[in-house]
């Protein structure tokens, strides 16, 4: 149910404290709190600076921060489209099964409307049953035929150097 409380808006970079309070808390969520190497001032850069490389949408019940979503575009050849993709989608487990990551979902569905996307993807934990059900109700199709890969920096760099 949606609670009248709720306020969602576009972070501003005044509210990099909170983002990354939140990003700890969903890393805390994601059973992973030791991984986090965000900074306050990095996040500044990246989110606000000449090229911001996310957006992030921030829910207040009240003036509580409660949850948030970080999103950035890419690109559908096949459609010849952008796209939104949603990086997270986090409302502390406190402020849960009160409507607020459905407002949140409802609120980047038309921000991908507006902005002409072709579709919205995000990937989920195999082992978030909560959320994977939470999607499925909202008609959102796992792509099971696909596998998702990943460098990080120090792949990045092994890569880089190949001749």
């Amino acid at each position: 149910m949606k609670s009248e409380k709720l306020v969602i808006r576009s972070a501003t970079a005044d509210d990099v404290p909170v983002i990354l309070e939140l990003i700890q808390a969903l890393a805390t969520y994601e059973r992973a709190p030791n991984e986090v190497t965000a900074t306050e001032k990095g996040l500044t850069e990246v989110l606000f600076g000449a090229k911001p490389a996310a957006e992030v949408l921030l829910a207040f019940e009240n003036k509580t921060a409660v949850g948030f979503a970080v999103f950035f575009h890419n690109f559908s050849t096949w459609l010849g489209l952008p796209g939104l993709y949603l990086e997270d989608l986090f409302v502390r487990p406190e402020h849960r099964a009160k409507g607020y990551g459905r407002a949140l979902l409802i609120h980047l569905a038309k921000v991908a409307r507006e902005r002409g996307c072709g579709r919205m993807e995000w990937a989920v934990l195999d082992w978030n049953e909560p959320a994977i059900q939470f999607y499925r109700k909202l008609a959102a199709k796992p792509m099971d035929e696909w596998t998702v890969f990943r460098l990080t920096r120090d792949g990045i760099e092994r890569l880089a150097d190949l001749n």
